[in-house]
């Protein structure tokens, strides 16, 4: 049986439209797959379906993406699966109802597609018993972790009959085609996540409640401090959904009876009050917390009744949290106080678990651990863990799990970890040089890479002028910009302006280096590499490469008026370019700008014009420096197009869309009078005055009190002001 034509598949059918199905199907439908779904009936698959529309966090970078994909039967339309390349099954998690399906299933599918199921923990050799020899060869357990945008792990799981060449194709696949990183696990009762994150999660309310924790107490211990996302212990249960956990709980408890660690799995108290109460979390609108108006009240342990939820902060970890994620965990675990005794009583066992499963239920401690960080958001793994934080405080044996590049194997020997060059982010990359603000290391091949290193990216004066200086040096040929920052950048730095006030001139020089740093980049095949956030003078720079390379989830565009300004880095000038093919486009270009408009993903933003069409989504979360460079290799110098007003009433146009605006209470008099700036740097006759124009007119409105205020504002608070 030939696998090659896997990795060109471009046809899927998932079969199963609940949550995790059209979470899937949605997904596919993202990355541009053609994708057909099916549940039981067509009356069962609209439902469905509609609620996946309406999902919140969404599933869809844009809406109309939904429409893209065909609805079915299983009762109607099965045979539109002897059209897929790939059928990924979906159902309900019952053994029977999954074989039942299969067995219609295979009487369809083509002999050379894949097909896989997606299960938390169901035992995928028994789900292929009865099919045949040709079926159970390329069948594999496709573990997605929902909701499938967001979270890019994926378990994959063969089972003894399964073809290593299958198994080999299925990986590429998914990771060259799916956007996912591919977690291989052995086929054991809910393989690797399940297994050890559902016994971490349920573990913790057991010794919260042994303690008398409140549960405000243990997620202001469980969340960042620890190195996992904000949502922690208990807003995790909420988010999961309390039936969920159960459901698992008790199928690991029937299949797992030779572990003598299974009764922390049974259902703490506070848990089986709330799921005979029906309060099983999101979906119900309450679990450990409840949402009253746009409060949270919380779930009281010990009287198990709703009071207001408690702002709790421990100052002993407070005082902590600066240190490395293993020193500070060390160090919190001797601490005399609540949070130390929680974390011996839950971190210690949790460690020691992972140590009893890991030859059990993976096939390596690295595979394991990143199971827990691409599954559940932990910044490390609980191995990685235990080496940071050190074995004797744990009590484990002394040798390191991971040493000089190495993993430690499950015979104790150590083996080299996996090289995947195409998974390198830019601190893999040689060093060349350091600077205040950023660093400059070599891609290889001719293409350099500067990355900046200020907080969020910010770019102030003094590091607009050293990367002028730097580039005009003449010694980079082919560029990424990108980032080893959180973001890529937040924009310029708006204390700058504020303590400049004063000083005109200051900002005037800042603004025609930003515009020639923005110049120089244009003349230099280059690639902006950018995620997080590019926001204002992000853009500006951003935009001025050959190409923009984005991650899909991020904060993009020009968001100046809201502090009571403009893009003034060249940014309204290039909006005023890439938008002058007619009047209408001209004018919403600069309701864009006066409405401070920005995208919350990458589609989202080339749709609304603050993308160029030439623009690349970089869809797998892991691979923005390997395509960023792909791209720079291929890159040319783009000049600006020629200068023109398009025919058409373009100033009524914008008027028309101002009042419109005003109408609907979204701008005031201060943003019409930074609209009437916009309008006239948009109707400049030239280039050139354009940009003299944008320094210019930046400077008038620097003076006003109303954008003095808003830059205050939101310094102050992080929010915008709108007056």
């Amino acid at each position: 049986m030939s696998f090659e034509g896997w990795l060109s598949t471009n046809k899927v059918c998932v079969v199963g439209a609940g949550t995790m199905g059209s979470g899937i199907a949605a997904h596919l439908a993202n990355l541009g797959f053609e994708v057909t779904l099916l549940d039981a009936t067509a009356e069962s698959v609209q439902e469905a379906f509609a609620r996946a529309k309406g999902a919140r966090p969404p599933h869809f970078f844009l809406p109309e993406t939904a429409n893209t994909i065909r609805l079915g039967s299983v009762r109607d339309n099965l045979d539109w699966i002897a059209e897929a390349g790939w059928v990924c099954e979906a159902i309900i998690e019952k053994l029977d109802a999954k074989r039942a399906l299969f067995e219609q299933i295979e009487a369809v599918l083509p002999p050379d597609s894949m097909i896989s199921t997606n299960t938390s923990g169901l035992e995928i050799e028994l789900l292929a018993e009865g099919r045949s020899e040709s079926f159970r060869q390329r069948f594999l357990g496709t573990h997605f972790f929902n909701p499938p945008r967001y979270l890019k792990l994926l378990e994959l799981i063969p089972t003894r009959e399964t073809d290593s060449d299958a198994i080999a194709a299925m990986t590429a696949f998914l990771e060259e085609r799916v956007a996912r990183r591919v977690v291989p696990a052995k086929d054991t009762p809910g393989f690797i996540a399940n297994r050890f994150g559902m016994w971490a999660m349920i573990h913790a309310i057991h010794v919260a409640e042994k303690l008398h924790l409140s549960i405000e107490q243990v997620d202001a211990i469980t969340g960042p401090f620890l190195g996992r996302p904000r949502s922690a212990s208990f807003r995790l249960n909420d988010l999961v959904g309390l039936d969920i956990m159960q459901d698992i709980a008790s199928n690991l408890q029937a299949r797992c009876p030779h572990d003598p660690h299974m009764g922390s799995l049974d259902t703490p108290r506070s848990m089986a009050t709330l799921l005979e109460r029906g309060w099983i979390g999101d979906k119900a609108g309450q679990g450990y917390y409840r949402r009253e108006g746009r409060e949270f009240v919380a779930l009281d342990l010990d009287t198990l009744a709703y009071r207001e939820r408690k702002d709790v902060k421990f100052e002993s970890l407070d005082a902590l949290a600066k240190l490395p994620l293993g020193e500070r965990v060390a160090a919190a675990l001797q601490l005399k106080d609540e949070a130390g005794e929680f974390l011996r009583g839950h971190l210690v066992p949790v460690v020691a678990y992972a140590d009893y499963l890991k030859e059990e239920i993976s096939h390596s401690v690295q595979d394991f651990d990143r199971v827990m960080m691409w599954g559940f958001g932990w910044e490390a793994g609980p191995f990685a863990m235990a080496d940071g934080i050190g074995h004797a405080a744990l009590g484990l044996p002394e040798a390191p799990y991971y040493q000089n590049g190495t993993q430690r194997a499950f015979d104790g020997t150590y083996v080299s970890l996996p090289a995947e060059p195409q998974y390198r982010v830019l601190g893999d990359y040689p060093l060349v040089s350091q600077h205040e603000g950023f660093n400059v290391r070599d891609l290889g091949d001719g293409v350099s890479a500067i990355a900046l290193t200020s907080k969020m990216g910010v770019l102030s004066p003094p590091l607009i002028r050293a990367l002028l200086d730097h580039l005009r040096g003449g010694s980079i040929k082919r560029l990424v910009l990108g980032s080893e920052a959180r973001s890529f950048s937040a924009g310029f730095d708006l204390k700058f302006v504020l303590a400049s006030l004063e000083q005109p001139d200051a900002i005037r020089a800042a603004l025609d280096d930003l515009q020639q740093l923005g110049a120089t980049l244009q003349s230099i095949p280059s690639v902006a590499a950018i995620f997080g956030h590019c926001l204002g003078a992000g853009w500006e720079v951003a935009f001025s490469c050959s190409t923009v390379a984005a991650s899909p989830e991020m904060q993009i565009g020009l968001p100046e008026s809201r502090v009571g300004l403009f893009p003034a880095g060249r940014g309204t000038t290039l909006m005023r370019l890439r938008h002058q093919q007619s009047a209408k486009t001209l004018a919403d270009a600069a309701m864009l700008l006066i409405l401070g408009t920005t995208a919350t993903n990458a589609d989202q933003a080339r749709k609304l014009g603050i993308m160029r069409a030439t623009d690349v989504t970089v869809y797998h979360p892991d691979r923005l420096i390997t395509e960023a460079k792909r791209l720079a290799l291929e890159a040319d110098v783009r000049p600006n197009p020629e200068w023109k007003m398009p025919e058409g009433p373009f100033s009524g146009m914008l008027d028309r869309l101002e009042d419109e605006a005003r109408q609907r209470g979204d701008t005031t008099d201060h943003d019409s009078l930074i609209g009437a700036h916009i309008k006239q740097i948009f109707r400049a006759p030239t280039i050139e005055e354009a940009l003299r124009l944008e320094r210019e007119e930046f400077l008038d409105l620097c003076a006003k009190a109303l954008t003095q205020q808003r830059i205050k504002h939101i310094l102050e608070t992080g929010k915008p002001l709108k007056n």
